[in-house]
């Protein structure tokens, strides 16, 4: 009767590791929709919200850790059960680093203090954006119903982001060429391209996770990779 009442306990260790889990997916979610939310209206008063929100991921991603500790003492898992301890800590470590990126992105929206150029400047980041959001939407998702095949085409989806941010750098050079006064709010925007992409990065290490837990060892293969060329080798390359 002990056994099992321990057992009862120990599951709902891990429920409460996977709901905490999923609600700073949520958050994320938020926060990456609400930074370029405020970049696209120039949203200053909406940007100052996204950074004031990131200490809500930062907390739980506190709590996640204190929990693990605490389940890893009490319960001493082992194979599967510990994966999913190792698994949670892992999400919350990338989706904590998805937090600070929007609010790196709502920092330049502050920064910008609303000097704006034309609006098809941004539609670039915003098309990231929305590829970005879908692929957190998918592998979370993945996380939460142990699917293996769709983590895997979060994990082939990548390489379509890191094109998609080479190729709005190179139309951001495009437009500081043709007019100077689109070359501070182009730069701000590069870096904007740039955390997006990095989200884009870490939702790949989620599916990776999700691989890891399911299967108990990491993807054989290689993570493909798209041409993630830098600014400066772009600019060398347009002369």
């Amino acid at each position: 009767m002990n056994d099992q009442h321990t057992a009862k306990a120990f599951d709902g260790d891990l429920q409460d590791l996977a709901r905490m889990v999923a609600e700073m997916g949520g958050l994320a979610e938020k926060q990456v929709a609400d930074s370029v939310d405020a970049l696209a209206k120039r949203d200053s008063a909406l940007a100052t919200r996204v950074t004031i929100a990131d200490a809500n991921i930062d907390a739980l991603q506190r709590e996640i850790e204190e929990k693990s500790v605490l389940t890893i003492a009490r319960r001493q898992p082992m194979a599967v059960d510990l994966r999913d301890i190792v698994g949670a800590l892992r999400l919350a470590n990338d989706l904590e680093r998805i937090g600070d990126l929007a609010k790196n992105i709502a920092k330049r929206v502050i920064a910008l203090n609303g000097e704006f150029p034309p609006a098809k400047l941004i539609r670039g980041v915003e098309h990231m954006t929305d590829l970005v959001l879908e692929q957190l939407k998918l592998v979370l998702d993945a996380y939460a119903r142990r699917d293996i095949s769709k983590a895997m085409a979060v994990w082939r989806g990548d390489e379509e982001i890191d094109a998609v941010c080479t190729s709005v750098f190179r139309e951001l050079l495009t437009y500081m060429m043709e007019d100077p006064r689109n070359i501070t709010f182009c730069i701000h925007l590069m870096f904007c391209a740039k955390n997006i992409e990095r989200m884009g990065d870490h939702a790949t290490n989620i599916a990776e996770t999700v691989h890891y837990v399911i299967e108990g060892r990491p993807i054989a293969d290689q993570r493909p990779k798209g041409d993630t060329t830098t600014i400066a080798a772009l600019v060398a390359g347009d002369r």
